[in-house]
């Protein structure tokens, strides 16, 4: 008798976490980052120019650029989609359309972005503890490299 009231109070103590869990509650947010300038060509467009020629080169720059979505995909998660924008052939930047609003796939998307951008590709790594998000992220940007052909 002696134990049993610290051991129904501890286990009452461990049962109100679980009882306080809410599971992420499926909400999309967005997320983007941008490559680094490292051409001149990319500053370009921002900067007034009154001569003609400098106009028809930010013109043929602006024109270089092409914007592709990449296919939904749904995770246990939630909705993954990714935007992909391309400078040529060259993935000038990654944005999330869809992603979960979960911590991990919070942490996790800056790093998928950066990996996608260092090796041009859907060839990257998953990353720790967001596992399932970075499949479906790799998904939806395999999906946009497709559709750009």
């Amino acid at each position: 008798m002696k134990r049993a009231l610290p051991v129904l109070a501890l286990s009452i103590a461990g049962l109100i976490p679980l009882w306080r869990y809410a599971p992420s509650s499926g909400t999309t947010t967005t997320t983007e980052v941008a490559a680094p300038a490292s051409t001149p060509s990319s500053s370009t467009p921002s900067a007034p120019s009154p001569s003609s020629s400098s106009s028809s080169s930010s013109s043929s720059s602006a024109a270089a650029s092409q914007v592709v979505q990449g296919s939904t995909v749904n995770t246990s998660k939630g909705a993954v989609q990714v935007e992909v924008t391309f400078e040529g052939d060259r993935i000038s930047s990654v944005r999330m359309l869809q992603q979960p609003n979960h911590p991990q796939t919070t942490a996790a998307v800056p790093k998928l972005i950066q990996e996608t951008l260092q090796a041009q590709s859907a060839d990257i790594d998953s990353v720790s503890g967001a596992t399932i998000t970075s499949e479906g992220y790799v998904t939806s940007l395999q999906a946009a490299l497709d559709a750009k052909g």
